[in-house]
């Protein structure tokens, strides 16, 4: 079954929409209540949350956005960008999410991403896998490193990761397509990977 999962990327505690993960390069759409009640209106259940801010800072920066669209939609809302510790996931989870996703510690400090996936499950944690020419990007973006992308994913899969976000980014904000040959392959790989495909939708 495949699920439509809209993302909202925000800055200065508006939704905006980068080209190929360029802070420099953003277009800005407004009030992100209003965008999640929107979606909601159009039948969508489920909404990913960046912040964007929190990416870059390395630290949680737009909760109140969070709280407000969890307390005015009833849309279940995965969370990501800046948690770098339990105190960090615990006001996330607080303030209205249902699930969070882990990239950058993923990388920077895989002993915390897993013991959040030990307290919480994997039902509730989610690995994000960005990746610029196969290789996962960290940071906001701002960094690539030489881990692999099928490697990076299959060793947290051994781990009891179940859900994992990819988003291509030569293709986020492009509106060209998705990069279908990289997720094919994935989930020939992994049929049983529960795989959100990002960057390039449209």
């Amino acid at each position: 079954m495949i699920e439509i999962i809209p993302a909202i990327d925000i800055i200065g505690g508006k939704c905006v929409r980068l080209t190929k993960g360029d802070y420099s390069r953003k277009k800005e759409y407004g009030d992100p209540l209003e965008m999640a009640r929107q979606f909601e209106g159009h039948g969508i259940q489920r909404l990913h949350l960046v912040d964007l801010d929190g990416a870059r800072e390395k630290r949680v920066v737009n909760i109140r956005i969070l709280e407000k669209i969890a307390s005015h939609t009833g849309l279940v809302i995965d969370a990501g960008g800046g948690l770098r510790s339990h105190e960090d996931v615990r006001i996330v989870f607080e303030a209205g999410a249902r699930m969070v996703t882990g990239g950058s510690i993923a990388v920077k400090d895989r002993p915390m991403f897993l013991s959040w996936l030990k307290e919480y499950g994997a039902e509730r944690i989610i690995l994000g896998a960005d990746f610029k020419s196969g290789k996962i990007a960290v940071s906001g973006w701002h960094e690539t490193t030489g881990l692999d992308l099928k490697e990076f994913i299959s060793g947290f899969r051994y781990e009891g990761i179940s859900t994992a976000i990819c988003t291509d980014i030569d293709k986020d904000g492009m509106l060209e397509g998705p990069s279908l040959d990289i997720y094919n392959e994935l989930k020939a790989s992994d049929p049983g990977l529960k795989l959100v495909a990002s960057g390039g939708i449209s």
